[in-house]
């Protein structure tokens, strides 16, 4: 397993500090060099598409790592040893 989340620690996107809902279009904005109001209207309108949008952004959540390289599923699973 710790292979598994070291390989998502070095993804280039990272969960941004300051973030509103986990950080996820601070983030995606950092990488790339947007403006995050525009990324958080692409990432709500996301929402309208049933079965992606929503679904994704969970998955986004729980496996990218934040800027401190904490990973919110390597906590749930480490919580339940």
């Amino acid at each position: 397993m710790n292979s598994f989340f070291n390989a998502l620690r070095s993804s280039p996107i990272k969960r941004a500090p300051g973030g509103w809902f986990g950080g996820i279009a601070s983030g995606i904005a950092l990488k790339f060099g947007w403006r995050v109001g525009f990324v958080r209207l692409g990432v709500l309108l996301s929402f309208l598409l049933p079965f992606i949008g929503i679904p994704l952004y969970i998955v986004l959540w729980i496996l990218l790592p934040k800027t401190d390289g904490t990973i919110a599923l390597e906590q749930l699973v480490g919580n339940r040893r």
